[in-house]
């Protein structure tokens, strides 16, 4: 029986990492794609943005369905991830809301097109929105709560209503460029500010 010491032979583990940076890769690539090109964008375009084969993505993922499902966790995954680091490294908890919800934007911007594209599959979709309200809510929750508990926001903001806000902030910027959500969400955020005392 072979050993993990041969010579020549890769560790499994460090061939299940490659993978996972590969799938990776491709998954950063498809949502550039989708977002500038849409979910009906060409295989071969996203396959040239990973720098990988169109047989490459067809063999991690065998449909367009499957792309776009993992396109959409792998985007609420990277959000949810963000939430708590941008608490240890922003300036402040006022800060990393603020870069948060600029993640959550562009989530958003992607989750649009991923969303009208899902619609047929009505059970999967519902499921897919579970997961996300699941993943993000309670870190928007922290979130609020460390710039609350720091007296730079007023308390009480629920994070499902400023998601849900945000969200329909959102909504429009596929069909007029001329709309940025950006300045309003900032409005919002604004908004939240605890008034300076005097």
């Amino acid at each position: 029986m072979p050993t993990a010491g041969q010579p020549g032979e890769v560790p499994v583990r460090s061939k299940r990492a490659d993978a996972q940076r590969n799938q990776q890769t491709l998954l950063a690539a498809a949502a550039a794609v989708f977002v500038t090109s849409g979910v009906d964008a060409p295989i071969r375009e996203i396959a040239a943005r990973a720098g990988v084969g169109v047989g490459t993505i067809y063999r991690h993922f065998p449909t367009r369905a499957d792309l776009v499902v993992a396109v959409y966790r792998h985007q609420v995954e990277a959000c949810a991830e963000a939430g708590p680091s941008m608490l240890v490294s922003a300036d402040s908890p006022f800060a990393a809301l603020r870069q948060w919800v600029d993640l959550f934007v562009d989530f958003l911007v992607t989750k649009h097109g991923l969303a009208n594209a899902m619609q047929s599959d009505g059970s999967g979709f519902e499921a897919l929105h579970t997961y996300f309200l699941d993943r993000l809510v309670p870190v928007c929750a922290q979130l609020l709560d460390a710039a609350a508990d720091a007296g730079e926001i007023r308390p009480g903001t629920h994070p499902y209503e400023l998601m849900r806000g945000i969200g329909n902030l959102c909504i429009g910027r596929d069909s007029d460029p001329r709309y940025d959500p950006r300045r309003l969400v900032e409005l919002l955020l604004r908004g939240l500010r605890r008034p300076q005392s005097a």
